[in-house]
């Protein structure tokens, strides 16, 4: 039986979790009780299965339940000191867990506890949502649901609101579910299918109504102005904002960024009531945690200039600063914890979509959903009533709960790159697949960028998902190419704070057998293609004022004078100066500019296998296979260098323990001494 009811409830859960329809990512919970053994009496006992705080429904697993006596949680009403003392309530379910208990319980455990039902389920669907922030939600919740569905009004998630929904489902015993106002419903049953089956009806039950009974255009008229770009120039003009965005948005923390322009979001900002609407903020706690309590909506047409558009930006940013560090001094107390900072989460553009932000990739998408919710939750709300969420004070509790300062607390601290965003060119293979490898692992978001599309997004792929890393296509001798490469970088995840340059390729001939032709080919990938990549990520690194990175993978060649080589060592020697050129000056702006000089990186190497291997091989008489371990036995340290150890410099130089150094050149050769620098 206790298999059976796990079993029952983790499918119920991801099948209700898996729909956006019926509740948002990590919100909501689900719960069920039955009995099992004691393994220290050997008798039954009743326990309840609950999402624990922190999961997601669409992907819970057995882990991600928290498991309690559920005797002895419901013998906590005897101890509970009243609303104003309810926090106390979470410390108390720890002596209430059955065994090692599994997940931490949520704050929604007492309201799966104290219910008389065997199934449980607590939902924030946008269509429920509509009903519980309409101004008149129990009016209408009476209206579609009769006796059915019960109204709950507002009261902030915890112990009491527990007590409240039992005793309701105690006063109706034919009842399904409730509304819970500002909040979300709540269903039961006694088997987990009548459980998940009247949750599914409440809220399809709401959407029937507002699809009959709705005003056709709750948003109000279209605005001259303010209609959808057409797409390229939309996608154009989104990153032409989003480094400045950025940079407003990470004024007291660094951010990573994520971009929408869904129908949805750009039908909403081309109405007249969306000013309004949007100044009202979100809708229930689970989403001003993720977007702070309102948007900043940038207040001037499509069809503005991007300077204009820019420079309303920055106004609108300090006064959106101004309002917040007054929201938090309306409401703060001695007890609060600090304001964490005052930069918007989510920030609008009429005609061209929506940046949300976090602190990571996933953190900016999954903000930027939940406002897609909140605007869902508007339409239905302005189809039926007036759209009324909870008032300021209310939200102020949630959004500055001791309880969630003390999760945020628990969360691991930031690995070292953590919210930087980093090009790679020529990073399908070799040392640009190495690096790319540690920066993501040292919590980068990370762009792949490669002549080969297919194999630039095979390496990001193994990196993760593309929360995590994405491959694009970039010819970096092709100017246009290359800020289409940056546009993608800056779309994908905000902004950018890291070049490292690693696009290359290498002939090796004598001076008398090298034609014009190699030698421009030489001096377009890498001298031309460097200083192409490094002058377009520059203009955004500048534009957000957060400082930055550039990194040229240059080479021992640079200066270091090798036989039949002269249009590779003539090209790295270029780059190996475009680094102190480029130090000087963008240093004003923060940016650090620093070179790495490796020397027979041959395994994993795309040049060396490439023909490049072969002719050095040749040049040495050795057999081709033997290059690595010829070029290790010819250094001072007599190692070989694998691409990884150009990788870990390139981690070295962007982290935190080089911020004062530009300038530089480290070789990562194992020791060659006529490659000194001197």
């Amino acid at each position: 039986m206790t298999d059976q009811t796990v079993t029952e409830l983790l499918e119920r859960s991801n099948r209700l979790g898996s729909d956006p329809r019926n509740t948002n990512y990590a919100g909501g919970n689900t719960s069920a009780k039955a009995s099992a053994i004691d393994p220290v009496t050997g008798r039954p006992v009743e326990l309840l299965w609950v999402k624990g705080s922190g999961g997601d429904l669409g992907t819970l697993t057995e882990s991600g339940l928290a498991v309690l006596r559920l005797n002895r949680l419901r013998a906590l009403r005897d101890v509970y000191p009243g609303v104003e003392r309810e926090d106390e309530m979470v410390a108390a379910l720890d002596h209430v867990l059955f065994g090692k208990g599994g997940a931490a319980p949520s704050i929604d455990t007492a309201m799966h506890g104290l219910v008389d039902a065997a199934h449980v389920d607590h939902l924030h669907p946008d269509a429920g949502l509509a009903i519980a922030t309409a101004a008149d939600g129990e009016a209408l919740t009476a209206a579609i649901f009769g006796d059915e569905v019960v109204w709950v009004p507002w009261r902030r998630p915890g112990f009491q609101l527990g007590l409240d929904i039992a005793a309701i489902r105690a006063r109706h015993p034919d009842a399904i579910g409730t509304i819970l106002g500002g909040h979300g419903i709540t269903a039961w049953g006694e088997t987990s299918e009548a459980a998940e089956a009247n949750s599914l009806k409440i809220i399809a039950t709401i959407e029937a109504y507002i699809a009959e009974h709705g005003e056709p255009e709750p948003f109000g008229p279209v605005l001259d102005g303010y209609g959808p770009l057409p797409r390229a120039e939309r996608l154009a003009r989104a990153a032409a904002l989003a480094p400045t965005i950025r940079g407003l948005a990470a004024t007291d923390r660094p951010v990573v960024g994520h971009f929408t322009d869904v129908p949805e979001v750009l039908d909403f900002l081309s109405r007249a009531e969306h000013p309004r609407l949007a100044g009202l903020g979100t809708c229930c706690p689970d989403h001003f945690l993720r977007t702070k309590v309102a948007p900043l909506v940038l207040d001037v047409p499509a069809t503005a200039t991007v300077e204009q558009q820019l420079e309303r930006l920055r106004e609108l940013h300090q006064a959106y600063r101004a309002d917040y560090q007054a929201y938090y001094d309306r409401h703060a107390t001695a007890d609060s914890p600090a304001i964490r900072g005052a930069d918007p989460a989510i920030v609008l553009v009429p005609g061209v979509g929506m940046f949300s932000y976090g602190a990571n990739k996933q953190t900016a998408r999954i903000a930027g959903g939940f406002y897609l919710n909140t605007i869902a939750v508007m339409r239905g709300a302005e189809a039926l009533s007036t759209y009324a969420p909870i008032e300021e004070a209310e939200k102020f509790r949630i959004e500055y709960w001791a309880l969630e300062e003390a999760k945020l607390q628990r969360l691991p601290k930031p690995k070292s790159h953590a919210t930087r965003i980093a090009l790679v060119t020529g990073a399908a293979s070799g040392i640009g697949k190495a690096v790319a490898t540690r920066l993501a692992a040292k919590g980068a978001c990370v762009v792949i960028a490669d002549l080969d599309l297919a194999k630039a997004q095979a390496a990001a792929a193994e990196l993760g998902g593309t929360d995590v890393a994405v491959g694009i296509a970039a010819n970096v001798t092709d100017e246009a190419q290359v800020q289409a490469a940056i546009d993608a970088t800056v779309l994908a995840f905000g902004g950018l704070d890291l070049i490292v340059n690693n696009a290359g390729l290498s002939l090796s001939k004598p001076l008398l057998q090298t034609t014009a032709a190699d030698w421009d080919l030489q001096h377009d990938v890498m001298a031309k293609g460097s200083f192409l990549v490094s002058k377009a990520a520059a203009r955004v690194l500048i534009e957000q004022g957060l400082g930055g990175d550039v990194i040229y993978i240059s080479s021992k060649n640079a200066v270091f004078a090798g036989p039949n080589n002269i249009a590779y060592s003539a090209t790295k020697a270029d780059q190996a100066h475009q680094v102190r050129l480029l130090a000087v000056e963008l240093g004003e702006h923060g940016v650090k500019v620093n070179g790495i000089n490796p020397d027979g990186v041959v395994r994993g190497s795309g040049i060396f296998a490439s023909g490049w291997g072969a002719n050095r091989a040749k040049t040495y008489g050795i057999e081709e296979q033997d290059l690595g371990a010829f070029y290790a036995q010819r250094t001072i340290l007599k190692r070989e260098v694998l691409p990884e150890h150009v990788a870990n410099a390139v981690a070295v130089l962007t982290g935190p323990d080089l911020s004062h150094t530009t300038g530089l050149h480290i070789p990562v050769d194992a020791g060659v001494a006529a490659a000194f620098l001197r």
